[in-house]
């Protein structure tokens, strides 16, 4: 049932949207050429489309022409694409690099863009074969802005009218997996994320007279230290806490002490458990700390991203769909969670679905040793936008014909 290749003049296309959009990366919500992009790429083909109000999201509507299930209720599968890159400035040297001081597509969301045209395109050229309807979802937000949580506000999941019965999205690896592989996981796949940003405030003054003042800074050094007692004995170890402290400010020179000092932490978290308990034991150490230094801390939560937590089922169809799209011997399944953060995982916790990573390693290097998402010379090769756009279409299409 899974659909047809893509001809070479789709995969040539595909490779030219990504590239320009590779060319022109933006970041958080606010992608106004990204969209437009997006949706000259999808012009001239049968869907329904709406844009975001409070994002720049574009989320278009595929009618299958297939017969209807029998009482009027068609199902309906959501395929996503995230769209935003991050705040890097890129030394990868290839061709098509961004254009843009500080701006990159390091985390291959260029390809995941293209990949879902390609599967919009392959899916309206079989509209009679499409046993329901297809959500195409173009997600801005995703590196740390809740871009998915925000579209699912905005009513992204009732778009075809109904709830989908399925969700799927691909993420691209430019190392770890060879280039066309894929790898996925039941249950939980990826950590669950937050951020905070701790204030800590004193009163400053000049350095020669610590004694009539309350510096921040010792006491932030201490907090630091502290989160790292809590994180390794706070926990079962078996549903461990990642906590990094990766951003420590303060001051402006060496001989005033500052009133405020400012700390930035990442969590990532691998059950419900340790997810549910760690930002309010955050702050109890940093409140223990400051009060035994007379200063005071507030903690902002800026971003709160749940466990990725893939079907079971889905998973299994995922990987059938594999094989039947792709071939023999392409996926395989990871033995443990994996320590990214994926905001998806909206999506996965009111629809039950499958992301699987894509490798995207160009041929000519080593994915064990080449650079890793992120990483500001992370290179993807163009060689899997047709197996993605593939594999994308071939879900849904399957994933409905089950349905009915």
């Amino acid at each position: 049932m899974s659909g047809r290749p893509p001809g070479p003049g789709l995969v040539e296309d595909l490779v030219r949207l990504r590239e320009d959009l590779h060319r022109e990366p933006e970041l958080g919500l606010d992608l106004p050429r990204t969209q437009a992009k997006v949706l000259a790429a999808l012009d001239g083909l049968p869907l329904e489309i709406t844009t975001g109000s409070s994002l720049s999201s574009v989320t278009a509507v595929l009618r299958g022409g297939g017969p209807d299930t029998g009482d009027g209720d068609r199902p309906v599968v959501l395929l996503r694409a995230d769209m935003d890159a991050l705040p890097l400035t890129e030394t990868s040297g290839v061709p098509y690099a961004s254009k843009i001081e500080g701006r990159m597509h390091a985390c291959g969301h260029d390809l995941h863009t293209a990949m879902l045209v390609g599967a919009a395109r392959l899916l309206t050229e079989d509209l009679d074969g499409l046993r329901g309807d297809v959500v195409f979802m173009f997600q801005p937000g995703e590196e740390g802005h809740h871009g998915a949580r925000l579209m699912i506000e905005e009513g992204v999941l009732e778009a075809a009218g109904r709830r989908p019965v399925a969700a799927y999205a691909l993420h691209v690896a430019s190392s770890m997996l060879p280039p066309g592989w894929l790898l996925t996981r039941k249950g939980p796949l990826l950590a669950g994320g937050d951020a905070l940003r701790v204030t800590v405030r004193g009163r400053g003054g000049h350095d020669s007279q610590p004694q009539l003042l309350k510096d921040p800074v010792p006491a932030a050094a201490e907090m630091v230290l502290a989160l790292q007692t809590y994180a390794s004995r706070g926990f079962d170890p078996f549903d461990p806490v990642l906590l990094s402290v990766g951003s420590i400010h303060a001051g402006t020179s060496a001989n005033i002490i500052p009133d405020e000092a400012e700390l930035k932490i990442g969590v990532r978290t691998f059950g419900p458990g340790a997810k549910a308990q760690v930002v309010e034991g955050v702050r109890r150490v940093l409140e223990g700390v400051a009060a035994a230094h007379g200063v005071t801390v507030t903690v902002e939560h800026s971003m709160d991203y749940p466990v990725t937590v893939v079907d079971p089922d889905e998973a299994d169809f995922a990987a059938g769909t594999v094989e039947r799209a792709l071939g023999p011997g392409r996926l395989v399944w990871s033995p443990n969670t994996l320590s990214p953060s994926e905001d998806f995982s909206f999506v996965l916790d009111r629809v039950p679905g499958a992301m699987l990573f894509l490798g995207a390693c160009p041929p000519d290097r080593d994915p064990g040793t080449a650079s890793f998402n992120h990483s500001p010379d992370a290179v993807f090769g163009n060689e899997v936008l047709g197996d993605g756009a593939l594999l994308l279409a071939s879900l849904a299409k399957d994933r409905l014909a089950a349905a009915g």
